[in-house]
């Protein structure tokens, strides 16, 4: 299972690498690093997605090239064979983002974990937290692009006519409609041609911050796609944390589904005309 419990983790603090993965969206005006620093599960690392992102792009939260990758990941001391544990204390679950990049990059998905509830959760139950820092010994770490993962804007333009795969959309019904504005300025309301509207927060349990179990998340996903077992699935979002919540949770019913993001999101198909 690529999920794990606040009790699992606490005994096995010590066996397993931890990330905290916190994204906020700008207008929260929080800030994921800072909240890291002053509270984390103990020997957690910080994964900053802006700062793991692509550079030379007006978007936000590409994926990073290869070599890019091979230096973050090496940088904080993780080996192609460590078992992973990442978390988050966002309303936005951004450690499934963290987690699509790990697998995109060819790190084994039995060795990748998200934590169910996440750092409100850990907290809720008054597990120990900690200002102290994770000493870190850098590695060589080896990755290799699975680039069937993501789509670009061609591919989702051209599949608007071949429908090859589905495209579902992470966001709000009301984005999705076109009903409300972006957060992000300069997009137009609205979403692609002929995709699907599960708003990831529906994937969620709100009162403990986590993932419905497998029969309730199979219940949404055959609303909109019927079959579960059809692994020719793309999501998309904002700007790509969202649709990986979608993938996740898809992946938690079917295990054979691996994660294909649309990586502009609509912070890149919002820019062009209907």
């Amino acid at each position: 299972m690529s999920i794990v419990t606040t009790d699992w983790l606490y005994e096995n603090l010590n066996n397993v690498k931890i990330i905290d993965s916190t994204w906020h969206m700008p207008k929260t005006k929080r800030d994921g690093y800072k909240e890291y620093l002053k509270s984390h599960i103990k020997n957690s690392l910080f994964f900053d997605i802006d700062e793991c992102s692509k550079k030379n792009t007006d978007l936000p939260h590409m994926l990073v090239d290869q070599s890019e990758w091979e230096k973050i990941v090496s940088n904080m001391g993780i080996r192609n064979d460590d078992l992973i544990v990442i978390y988050d204390n966002s309303d936005l679950i951004s450690s499934c983002r963290c987690w699509y990049n790990f697998i995109y990059f060819g790190h084994n998905p039995k060795l990748i974990k998200i934590l169910n509830g996440g750092l409100r959760k850990w907290k809720r139950e008054n597990k120990e937290t900690t200002e102290k820092l994770q000493d870190i010994k850098k590695t060589k770490y080896s990755a290799h692009e699975l680039k069937y993962l993501v789509k670009n804007k061609k591919q989702i333009d051209k599949n608007i006519s071949e429908s090859k795969f589905k495209v579902i959309d992470a966001r709000s019904l009301n984005r999705f409609k076109g009903l409300e504005d972006e957060p992000r300025k300069g997009l137009r309301s609205g979403s692609i041609e002929n995709s699907y509207c599960l708003p990831f927060n529906e994937c969620i349990n709100n009162n403990t911050n986590e993932f419905l179990d497998s029969q309730k998340l199979e219940e949404k996903f055959k609303k909109i796609i019927n079959d579960t077992k059809n692994i020719n699935i793309v999501f998309t979002c904002g700007s790509g944390i969202t649709a990986a919540v979608l993938a996740f949770a898809l992946f938690l019913v079917n295990n054979k589904y691996l994660p294909i993001i649309y990586d502009g999101s609509w912070s890149e198909y919002g820019k062009y005309p209907s």
